[in-house]
């Protein structure tokens, strides 16, 4: 178990269901103050009254930045170059 003392304090696996607690009361953390404030919508004359809801911002967040990993994901299959690209 040498191996383990070796790697960074983020790659043990002792560790990682600490780092799960973190994330998790982080997460709660970006969503209590829901419960306190009071939203209102920005385009109620257009209909949009999204922006409003509950979490918005944490789910809105979440999701732009999920499309954004899917997007380079995607213009990565077309932008790559071989491994052997600086060697010709």
């Amino acid at each position: 178990m040498n191996n383990d003392r070796e790697k960074h304090w983020l790659y043990r696996r002792k560790n990682l269901p600490k780092l799960w607690m973190i994330q998790a009361a982080i997460l709660v953390l970006a969503v209590l103050p829901e419960f306190f404030i009071h939203h209102h919508e920005h385009f109620p004359d257009q209909g949009i009254t999204v922006d409003a809801s509950f979490g918005f911002f944490a789910w809105y967040g979440f999701l732009t930045c999920a499309a954004m990993v899917v997007g380079a994901k995607i213009l990565g299959i077309f932008l790559k170059r071989k491994d052997t690209y600086y060697d010709d």
